[in-house]
């Protein structure tokens, strides 16, 4: 299996263990790589120095939240030269997350950042960090925007060439899509995430079995989305959510690619 979300410590939220601590996991269990994420710390370089010491190919990016400048081209510039493979556009930060009253670490003041259609004033910053994920063939996923500000990145990132473009967990509580939203925006050329993560805070297997089932294993991935203290570790989590929706009525065939080709695929040059 292909991991391509996880968190690790450090981080501005409790985590189960660090870096190398989970890698090791991942490696025990037999996966072929992972995706290391931080909300506000650029995780490229912390992928390499796990990378040279693990059997699992491990992978880094950069959130676009206030730490790091919000939607600032030089900072994805920078992380791309780096070696990041995924630019998440905001999480924490996302006008979205706060508008849905989803946690914040403790003391963060930052302002919150939107997308066009919701802000026309990000429209030229947005665009010069497409130009960068298309021309280093890298990921970039929606993060915690609303399903306009998703229509709005997918459109206008295709256009600029981007060919590598992740619905972050779409119908989780950001940004909340319909299956018809998320399968109309995946015809478009995007490929949607479902996480170990929505099973364990409330989300039922059945209908995301049948979504899974509708987008089939080209435009769809499995993950974790572990690494909370509360959460089992993040192997066994994505092995409980293939395990879930395959009971659930998903294609064990399919199940399978999409926790491990797919991703691996989406994420790999």
């Amino acid at each position: 299996m292909f991991d391509l979300h996880v968190h690790t410590a450090p981080c501005v939220f409790p985590r189960l263990a660090d870096d190398a601590a989970i890698v090791a996991l991942y490696e025990r269990a037999g996966f072929s790589g992972c995706v290391l994420k931080g909300h506000c710390e650029p995780t490229a370089g912390r992928a390499a120095a796990c990378d040279a010491r693990f059997r699992p190919a491990v992978y880094g990016g950069i959130v676009l939240n206030a730490a790091v400048g919000g939607l600032n081209p030089d900072a994805v510039a920078a992380a791309l030269a780096l070696g990041a493979r995924v630019i998440w556009l905001p999480t924490l930060d996302a006008r979205e997350h706060r508008a849905r009253g989803l946690p914040l670490p403790e003391g963060h003041t930052a302002g919150a950042l939107a997308c066009p259609p919701v802000d026309g004033s990000s429209e030229a910053a947005l665009r010069q960090i497409f130009a960068l994920v298309a021309d280093a063939d890298a990921v970039l996923s929606t993060g915690h925007l609303s399903t306009a500000e998703c229509g709005w990145v997918l459109r206008s990132a295709r256009e600029a060439g981007v060919r590598r473009i992740l619905l972050q967990h779409p119908t989780f509580a950001v940004p909340r899509m319909s299956a018809a939203e998320v399968e109309q925006l995946c015809e478009l050329g995007a490929v949607a995430e479902i996480t170990a993560y929505q099973l364990l805070h409330g989300a039922e297997p059945a209908p995301l079995a049948a979504l899974a089932q509708r987008l089939g294993p080209e435009r769809c991935v499995l993950s974790s989305d572990a690494g909370q203290p509360d959460s089992p570790e993040p192997p066994a989590a994505l092995e409980y959510l293939v395990e879930r929706l395959v009971a659930a009525g998903l294609d064990p065939g399919a199940a399978g690619a999409m926790a491990s080709e797919t991703p691996e695929r989406l994420i790999v040059v």
